[in-house]
């Protein structure tokens, strides 16, 4: 048997370096050629069984570390990257970006990391405009750490799939029984009472576990569907602390509100994966062809619930779509969001109105499909549709939200919603952007504010679509 030997040469470069050891150092230290070695570390050799035990046994790693492949993640952020407006001119292709992954990962992450702080800066700009800038403002939001360990990630964690099949399959039930088993789990192993309250009592909370008296109270507000989500969150952050531990212990997360913060999110992910097992969920999607709507009725959940899960597809074997999930509020804010995709307006957000997701609020419950260019010339396939939050009061009685998903041009055949349309017309495509700073699109009739990187055409003899060019 051979591993796989992409990143293997580097990570056995920065190992030996991290002990301090030349190439014929470490060659002694395993019984091998300093000429094997050095075919190693430039991915002349791929790395055997017995190589791979070797370095575990003399340096003490874990044999998955060595062989853990990041290079897709690091080549879709490197490609994202320069796809901003600010790179101009001719871009590296495919062969030099995966080169540079190989044989210099770490000028990678620092390029990466360099790249990052410049695009929030400028989104903090964009944000403050003349108000004055604060003294953090290259420091990196909570948000944004979280989105890029999710992203990190690949948007999948096998130790928490594990353990929300190990703990569905310990108490088979049907779907409509799931909310009595969380409650039973809860009581018989913790202890924990689950109650509900009314929205008078838990004034603008959903949820409220007390520690002390051991009673989870769920709010009125919330339907089944959301109730059992709640308390399958629960159970995620009560019996599974030592996972969530181990997978934010040595991440970027600095600050305890930034770790818990975290957590919330992994216990989000753990609910979802309880409610929809990977396995049979990933054939009813299959199957479906991805039909949100059947799949949310099939296992007892929300279309929101549904959308969340899709973009957690990616385990070896049994990948689904690669998908992006965003949410936004109707000032186009965005509250969630999960990319596992090269589509960079998710992590910006919803702000081009050229992109439909926000025409579905004025056609609530609705999907609207549609199929979209960006300015480098990628192609995406979306749906976006409307969901309703709790109402709490008189005075919040709107409370919709729009939510998107979307995949590659190239995976959208897989996707019922797209079945009816010709994806190789090219005006069934709309032009869109990130947003109206950074988009480099002329005559949009859509433009709001000048781009930051480019100066538009101005003739004061001719009015165009906008003020900002003519």
């Amino acid at each position: 048997m051979r591993m796989r030997k992409t990143l293997v040469g580097p990570r056995l470069r920065q190992l030996r370096r991290e002990h301090g050891q030349t190439q014929a150092e470490m060659a002694a230290a395993l019984g091998v050629s300093t000429a094997y070695v050095n075919l190693l570390e430039n991915n002349q050799r791929s790395l055997s069984v017995t190589m791979l035990m070797s370095l575990s046994d003399a340096y003490g790693v874990d044999w998955r570390d060595l062989i853990k492949d990041e290079g897709s993640t690091l080549l879709a952020d490197l490609r994202n990257m320069l796809q901003d407006p600010l790179f101009g001119g001719d871009q590296p292709d495919l062969q030099e970006l995966r080169a540079a992954i190989d044989h210099a990962p770490r000028l990678v992450d620092h390029f990466l990391h360099l790249y990052r702080n410049h695009r929030n800066a400028l989104e903090n700009m964009m944000r403050l405009g003349s108000e004055g800038m604060p003294a953090d403002l290259l420091s990196s939001t909570p948000e944004r750490i979280i989105h890029d360990f999710f992203r990190d990630h690949s948007n999948h964690f096998p130790d928490l799939e594990a353990a929300a099949e190990r703990l569905r399959a310990a108490t088979p039930c049907e779907v409509d029984d799931v909310y009595m088993v969380l409650k039973g789990r809860l009581m018989r192993v913790h202890g924990i009472e689950v109650r509900t309250a009314s929205i008078e009592d838990m004034g603008q909370a959903l949820r409220i576990h007390d520690e002390t008296t051991s009673i989870v109270r769920l709010s009125e507000a919330l339907d089944h569907q959301n109730r059992v989500f709640q308390l399958a969150h629960v159970l995620c952050l009560v019996e599974l602390p030592g996972i969530l531990g181990k997978l934010t212990d040595g991440s970027a997360l600095s600050s305890e509100t930034a770790v818990a913060r975290c957590h919330v999110e992994l216990a989000n992910y753990f609910a979802a994966a309880f409610l929809m097992p990977y396995g049979p969920f990933f054939e009813a999607a299959e199957d479906t062809r991805y039909d949100v709507d059947r799949l949310a009725a099939a296992f007892g959940v929300s279309f929101e619930q549904v959308c969340h899960r899709l973009t957690t597809l990616q385990r070896d074997g049994a990948k689904g779509v690669p998908f992006f999930f965003l949410r936004v509020d109707k000032a186009g804010n965005v509250t969630k969001r999960f990319n596992s995709t090269s589509f960079n307006i998710a992590d910006y957000g919803g702000a081009c109105p050229v992109w439909n997701i926000h025409t579905s609020f004025r056609t609530p419950g609705v999907i609207v499909p549609q199929f979209v260019e960006l300015p480098d010339g990628e192609r995406f396939f979306t749906m976006s549709r409307t969901t309703e939050r709790p109402v709490f009061s008189r005075d919040t009685q709107d409370r919709r939200l729009a939510l998107s998903l979307g995949c590659e041009l190239k995976h959208a055949h897989r996707l019922a919603y797209a079945a009816p349309f010709n994806s190789r017309d090219d005006e069934l495509f709309a032009p869109i952007g990130i947003n109206c700073h950074l988009c480099p699109r002329k005559n949009c009739s859509q433009r709001a504010h000048q781009p930051l990187l480019m100066d538009l055409p101005i003739d004061t003899n001719r009015r165009g679509n906008t003020r900002y060019e003519s």
